[in-house]
């Protein structure tokens, strides 16, 4: 029987990173070299999944993962949105628009994206943003799938272990992107990863992933120390020769010389990390009041659409971890056998 213990070479995960950069030649890459590829599928429709994890199996034949976001269908108020409009104006006022276009879908249905990857039958499936019903996570189980449940604090990692997961990622504040809060308000999950380790390590005993910040191989040594069995690994891989990213995102995380990430939620309407811009700046007088998410992410996506046509980087949503200084121009390969040699150091 499968087990997460026993799944790779390596106990590395590439970080599932929404939004196009994790390539299935990403995701394959990590996976033959030994660790576990994640393929990022929140915002990919159903068919979508299903033809990209056949993609990744042309590449390889060992196991990877698919990651979702938990939600449920949003509730559309149109006046919100309309005011949710009005808070964009100022970005609207720097692309020369005079509003952003209402979206024609405010995010993918979750349980249709659940059908689809279980259809797709990778080895892994990991959720953020909230926790599977019984019911949901017996069907993986039933398939073969292993779970992996995202907390960023000690109640949530005890929800999911009393579930059923597998394997429990703990996120610490430093990570990238967004975070899998799903009990309590995001501002408060606040625990650095050795923080969030050592309040959760006494009251978990499935396997336990860390995740946030980590770049390299010391950083690898270190967490296990603290007694992580695995690692999630998600900005490092940002800038390798399979990202699917924007080349002037990836130039900026390396050309980085420090951390100069923040904490937002004015592009998606949940707290996410990534380096800080001019839309940052705009927003951060009305980022309490935007709509939370998907809405507010649906409605920046035809900003960051053009910001992306545009190669203007001071209106894309950046997201990177703390670590974004140590980032290296390389290729997933190649990253991987650093970090195992690193590690092993």
């Amino acid at each position: 029987m499968l087990t997460i213990d026993t799944l790779c070479t390596h106990p590395i995960i590439q970080a599932p990173m929404a939004g196009g950069a994790t390539t299935p030649e990403l995701v394959a890459a990590v996976s033959n070299a030994g660790g576990l590829g994640s393929l990022a599928a929140p915002l990919l429709s159903p068919l979508t999944i299903i033809e990209q994890a056949e993609h990744i199996r042309r590449l390889t034949d060992k196991p990877f993962a698919i990651n979702l976001f938990v939600q449920a269908r949003p509730q559309v108020d149109l006046a919100a949105v309309d005011a949710a409009k009005q808070l964009l104006q100022p970005v609207c006022a720097e692309l020369g628009w005079e509003t952003v276009p209402t979206p024609t879908r405010w995010c993918e249905d979750f349980e249709a994206q659940l059908d689809a990857l279980i259809t797709a039958r990778p080895a892994v499936a990991s959720f953020a943003f909230d926790v599977l019903h019984g019911s949901q996570l017996q069907r993986l189980h039933d398939a073969g799938i292993l779970v992996i449940g995202t907390a960023t604090n000690l109640r949530e990692a005890i929800v999911w272990q009393a579930m059923g997961a597998d394997a429990i990622c703990l996120q610490g504040v430093e990570a990238g992107g967004h975070r899998g809060t799903f009990i309590g308000a995001q501002e408060e999950s606040t625990l650095s990863l050795l923080e969030l380790l050592a309040q959760c390590r006494p009251h978990l005993q499935v396997p336990i992933i860390a995740a946030g910040g980590l770049m390299d191989g010391k950083d690898i040594a270190r967490v296990r120390a603290a007694g992580a069995q695995w690692v999630q690994i998600g900005t490092a891989f940002l800038t390798t020769t399979e990202s699917g990213i924007h080349p002037s995102y990836k130039q900026r995380l390396l050309d980085a010389q420090e951390d100069t990430t923040r904490q937002t939620r004015t592009f998606s309407g949940r707290l996410a990390r990534g380096l800080d811009n001019r839309f940052m700046q705009l927003m951060a007088p009305v980022a309490e009041r935007v709509p939370a998410y998907p809405i507010q992410n649906a409605l920046t996506g035809s900003i960051r659409a053009q910001a992306a046509k545009d190669k203007n980087t001071e209106l894309m949503s950046m997201w990177s971890g703390q670590g974004v200084a140590r980032t290296r121009n390389i290729s997933a390969a190649g990253l991987m056998a650093a970090l195992i040699r690193e590690s092993q150091a």
